[in-house]
């Protein structure tokens, strides 16, 4: 049996000379070849890893491109993922083994019992397919395109993009499509779209006044990056943290009445200056501070004065 790969690369990146390295390679080389011949499918997910990184380091790597579709034909998860991987990585569309794969990657998008291989599929045809895999597989895709999981909506829209390219007389059949993406509400699957839509215009410059009419549609979405529920600038964050530290700091028990800030504070974070932010905060923890010296519930906390937060914060 072959030695793994962390053995393998551990044994390449100690040789002193090139010479040595070509030893190295060309004895796993032979035992790659021996394991194939042997059809043992326990390892050989295993051996197309190592036969990937024997790639990388620009040796020749053909005689296992076979054991790669083999791999692909498997039923697991964890072997198509290699097999894939092998896929993009040792083969390219102008080898004609690369047909032979075509009947598997059609399996595959329509697998519907794991979205991850359907994700591999998709993702290797975006890749590396041909003109002809792609006029062969262009309805799967299509219909993948209205899937009711938007992680396989985003890996569709973008392979789609390969295969237009492959077959640009299929862009009417994808015009509506990529527009009918804007209107999605993962904004993954919009964002693809946006992608798809904008290489149909740079193959079919007429398709921009078909598409004129979806520009509010995407001031809209520009739009709403900025309300609620999106990613507030990082200099208001850091502001944010700094006076809730303040007041963290000033408690002993800070679980309860540190939850309680928090939760109060982050739901005043709108789109406005880092300044109304700050300030606000501060009203709600001089609050907080005034009943804690006045004798409140929250009294006993071991909260610091009013005036020693002000002249901190």
């Amino acid at each position: 049996m072959a030695v793994r790969l962390r053995e393998l690369i551990r044994a390449v990146r100690a040789c002193k000379t090139a010479a040595e390295e070509r030893d190295v390679i060309a004895k796993e080389s032979a035992a790659l070849r021996e394991a194939f011949r042997e059809q043992d499918p326990r390892y050989r997910h295993r051996n197309i890893a190592k036969l990937m990184y024997i790639h990388m380091l620009g040796y020749p790597t053909h005689f296992g491109q076979m054991e790669t579709l083999k791999l692909i034909a498997a039923n697991g998860f964890p072997e198509k993922r290699i097999g894939y991987l092998g896929l993009m990585l040792l083969l390219d569309e102008r080898q004609e083994v690369l047909m032979l794969v075509t009947n598997s990657v059609k399996m595959d998008l329509n697998n519907h019992k794991n979205q991850f291989i359907v994700g591999l599929a998709l993702a290797a045809l975006g890749n590396i397919c041909s003109a002809e895999m792609a006029r062969d597989l262009s309805p799967d895709i299509e219909r993948l395109l209205e899937s009711s999981n938007p992680y396989i909506r985003k890996k569709a829209a973008l392979c789609t993009i390969r295969v237009l390219k492959k077959n640009p007389e299929l862009i009417e059949e994808f015009q509506d499509k990529a527009a009918d993406l804007l209107h999605d509400k993962n904004q993954g699957v919009a964002l693809s779209g946006v992608t798809l839509m904008l290489q149909l215009c740079l193959m079919q410059p007429q398709v921009i006044e078909r598409y004129r009419q979806h520009v509010p549609k995407l001031c809209t979405m520009l739009r709403s990056l900025l309300q609620v529920g999106c990613a507030v600038a990082s200099f208001a964050s850091r502001r944010l943290e700094r006076v809730l530290c303040l007041w963290f700091h000033s408690c002993q028990q800070k679980r309860q009445l540190g939850n309680s800030c928090t939760m109060a504070s982050t739901s005043w974070l709108r789109p406005y200056e880092a300044e109304w932010c700050e300030q606000q905060c501060k009203e709600l923890l001089i609050a907080l501070v005034a009943a804690i010296e006045h004798g409140s519930n929250l009294a006993g906390c071991g909260a610091a004065p009013a005036g020693w937060f002000l002249s901190r914060a």
